[in-house]
């Protein structure tokens, strides 16, 4: 909370102190924010100041999930194929189509961010010209597909955090990686849930 009082200060006397001066020194910026929480419930709860939101919701757009814009999926992927062939000295390199509509299907927990090291590691790990279906292993496919959907959302999200914990051997990491969250997220539901 004092850290979002010194940022709303800046963003409204668009000046700043540096450390260890008493000089105050303009600044022009523009704030680009990003979220994967409902900052009005956090608002609500009282653990984000209700003048800040104010102050940086000015333009709002919401960004649905990759598995949400499936077509969206074939453009990332090439603009990563060509960053990481380029990065790492493999041209020529490219999807076979099966490899594509692989991607597709798939639910993409991580995001954009998961796609796009599921790209670099396809391409550091194959020496083919071509990147198959083979070179992406997606862990979550295995994880999720033997619970049986019932009870409450909390009961489900319980079952698969066990699960996963069981599937990794206790390694938090590799538990964390494969639910798509965060250590520090993870260790809080393990509080939260007792386990």
């Amino acid at each position: 909370m004092a850290m979002q009082a010194k940022l709303l200060s800046v963003l409204q006397n668009r000046t700043v102190t540096k450390v260890g001066d008493n000089k105050e020194v303009k600044v022009d910026v523009r704030l680009i924010c990003a979220t994967n929480c409902k900052l009005s419930q956090l608002v609500a709860a009282g653990s984000f100041r209700e003048d800040l939101f104010y102050r940086i919701n000015t333009i709002h757009i919401e960004l649905p999930p990759l598995r949400e814009r499936v077509d969206d999926i074939t453009e990332l992927a090439g603009f990563f194929l060509k960053k990481y062939t380029g990065k790492y000295n493999k041209p020529g390199q490219a999807f076979e189509l099966e490899t594509i509509e692989k991607l597709k299907k798939y639910n993409w927990p991580g995001n954009v961010r998961e796609l796009q090291h599921s790209v670099e590691k396809a391409v550091i790990l194959s020496d083919r010209l071509k990147l198959y279906p083979s070179d992406f292993i997606f862990r979550s496919d295995e994880s999720t597909g033997s619970l049986a959907i019932d009870g409450t959302l909390e009961e489900m999200e319980q079952k698969l955090i066990a699960n996963a914990i069981r599937k990794n051997d206790g390694n938090m990491t590799s538990v964390a990686g494969q639910l798509g969250i965060t250590r520090q997220t993870l260790y809080n539901k393990i509080k939260k849930y007792g386990l």
